[in-house]
């Protein structure tokens, strides 16, 4: 008898983590509706508790609402930035004024240890270390995770943001 030789195409998979803000509508839905849209086309592993906090940059808006997210996903660092976006924009963002309100931000922190600089996509997100609603939220899901570029810490980045 001949046995038959099965070959799978397995894709690897890539552990990232997503910052998710929202300061436009009812921000606590805008942030459940990203995070099923999320686990459409990733696997939510672990998710931050929502935090609170001012706006940064354009401080003439209200409070955001910040999260963080690990997935893991067979997406490229590109196409996971194009389904970012796609989402962003049915869950209606507008992209007028820098730092500007929103109903959904998705930024891509890390994708595993990469460091990628394109005209559209820079990874790690290049202001993560100096965010504390990012740090805050991502410090609870990954404290010991190491900047690529940096070669810190999230806690230590975070602690050293704190003192500032």
């Amino acid at each position: 008898m001949k046995q038959k030789i099965i070959t799978v195409n397995m894709k690897d998979k890539f552990q990232v983590y997503i910052a998710l803000g929202s300061n436009l509508e009812d921000r606590e839905l805008k942030l459940k509706t990203a995070l099923e849209e999320i686990a459409e086309v990733s696997q939510i592993k672990k998710r931050s508790n929502i935090i609170e906090t001012e706006p940064v940059g354009y401080t003439n808006q209200g409070k955001f609402l910040n999260m963080a997210i690990e997935v893991e996903t067979t997406l490229s660092p590109m196409e996971l930035l194009i389904k970012l976006q796609e989402i962003e924009h049915k869950l209606g963002r507008v992209r007028d004024i820098k730092y500007g309100p929103r109903t959904i931000d998705l930024d891509i922190i890390f994708y595993e240890d990469k460091i990628i600089n394109q005209p559209h996509l820079q990874i790690p997100h290049p202001e993560m270390h100096k965010r504390d609603f990012v740090l805050t939220p991502l410090n609870e899901l990954a404290p010991e995770k190491i900047h690529p570029k940096i070669k810190k810490s999230i806690n230590t980045l975070k602690n050293e943001l704190s003192k500032n």
